[in-house]
């Protein structure tokens, strides 16, 4: 088996819905990203063998293979592939998954793992909110017993809250941790490694780099999380504050063999040790990153106490909190930099800009192994642990 690992991993700064990025296209996001992994690598672009590409709304602007089209738009060589997945919120870490095992197996060089959602163009929701059909059949209303039609992940969060037996106030907690965190980690420059500029235009018409996640609140406090309201009628503990941001956002993750990085003179800078995908209860849906965690220790013969960083996405605080009270981990290696309640949750690009602020926050702290989680709409997670390389 060949040994699959990160040469390097970047990301455009988060952009809050209809902020910064609003006037840009996604395809055109992707399309820079993808650019710039090629040019800053010095890579032959003809080398790639596919690029993956995560994306959950997968209509309107980002329909027919966004990952082609912005691989196109780019400029980039027509001989080379892409495809598009959806595993929903894990969709660009499974793109990495995928990547890496095929590097793994052979069938794989290089290949170019990564992620896009426009929320502000192509809003949540818009694969079933247009004409035609809903997916979800008569069968599995009555196998869940869904009252709406519908799984909503808020209600799910909402019952992890309570079963868990976490407090409004435990929620908003570990909210403004997440906001304290992401501002510290921008005023030292933590993040500047794996942003790329993108350039926009002002309301003035010029044009101006794009650099810093936006949806950072400096200056919140406890007392202003704990004043929202419940996102939705029925809930008692679930808000806008104690819950990701809805956003805009791309990533990108070259990942080759071993062998192949050694022949272009690339530097490795980690490697994959194990992987994890499970299926959880679809109601409650958001428990998926424990056994997925579990499942990703056991495959590497791991426990909790040998991973130095956690990434666990933040898509509602009781999820983060849930999951650190089944695995044990101690909280200083956990989001160490905040997580998606701070610096927002563009779907389909979110695996991979966690993917590349792990790496960073590794290589910044010294440290080796780091392991990531997701959970996902459907009642799915993922996991992937990485190991730092010199």
């Amino acid at each position: 088996m060949f040994e699959a690992v990160i040469v390097d991993a970047v990301r455009t700064p988060v952009g809050r819905r209809r902020g910064t990025l609003k006037n840009t296209h996604p395809v055109d996001l992707l399309a820079h990203l993808l650019k710039n992994v090629v040019e800053r690598n010095s890579l032959d672009p003809e080398l790639v063998d596919d690029v993956i590409i995560g994306c959950v709304d997968q209509v309107n602007e980002q329909s027919l293979n966004i990952g082609r089209n912005a691989w196109l738009s780019a400029g980039l060589p027509e001989s080379v592939p892409a495809t598009t997945i959806d595993r929903q919120c894990g969709s660009s870490l499974q793109a990495i998954h995928f990547a890496a095992q095929g590097v793994m197996s052979g069938s794989y060089d290089i290949v170019i793992a990564g992620g896009v959602e426009s929320m502000t163009r192509v809003p949540m929701g818009s694969t079933v909110t247009g004409a035609g059909g809903a997916p979800l059949t008569q069968d599995l209303n009555n196998r869940y017993e869904l009252q709406t039609g519908w799984f909503n992940q808020a209600v799910g969060a909402e019952m992890i809250a309570k079963r868990w037996g976490f407090s409004r106030e435990d929620l908003d907690r570990y909210s403004h941790r997440s906001h304290q965190l992401a501002t510290k980690a921008r005023e030292q420059g933590l993040f500047e490694s794996e942003i790329v500029p993108v350039p926009v235009q002002n309301e003035s018409g010029d044009t101006v780099l794009f650099r810093e996640d936006e949806g950072i609140r400096p200056d919140t406090s406890l007392e202003k999380i704990g004043s929202l309201q419940p996102a939705f009628p029925g809930l008692d503990l679930i808000t806008a504050g104690n819950s990701s941001q809805i956003s805009d956002g791309a990533s990108a993750m070259l990942i080759m063999s071993m062998e192949m990085a050694k022949k272009l003179g690339l530097k490795p800078r980690a490697r994959f040790v194990s992987f994890s995908v499970v299926g959880v209860d679809p109601v409650t849906m958001l428990t998926g990153p424990i056994p997925a965690t579990k499942k990703a220790l056991q495959r590497a013969g791991m426990s909790a106490d040998d991973i130095d960083l956690f990434e666990v996405n933040e898509a509602f605080a009781p999820v983060v909190l849930a999951w650190q009270k089944e695995i044990g981990a101690s909280w200083d290696k956990v989001n160490t930099k905040g997580g998606a309640i701070a610096l927002g949750h563009p779907l389909g690009a979110t695996g991979t800009r966690i993917g590349a602020t792990l790496l960073n926050a590794l290589e910044q702290q010294n440290k080796r192994y780091g392991l990531i989680a997701i959970c996902e709409g459907g009642g799915m997670a993922n996991s992937t642990i990485i190991e730092r390389l010199d």
